[in-house]
């Protein structure tokens, strides 16, 4: 397996985790360094979309 195919990815349409690329990128999430951070990929994108949401509204009211 190459360094690619190590990774564990969760796919989009089965709601399943799979180790390395059996998947097309338009249907899958990753790559993770284990199956359990795999497992919570919907949970992990959704804390970054919170972090990166505050982010942007402490950057538009800068000069308020």
């Amino acid at each position: 397996m190459s360094n690619a195919d190590d990774k564990w990815y969760y796919n989009l349409e089965t709601k399943e985790v799979v180790q390395g690329k059996q998947i097309g990128w338009t249907d899958r999430m990753g790559p993770y360094d284990t199956r359990e951070e795999a497992e919570h990929a919907l949970q992990i994108a959704h804390e970054r979309n919170e972090q990166a949401d505050a982010y942007d509204e402490q950057d538009e009211s800068w000069d308020s």
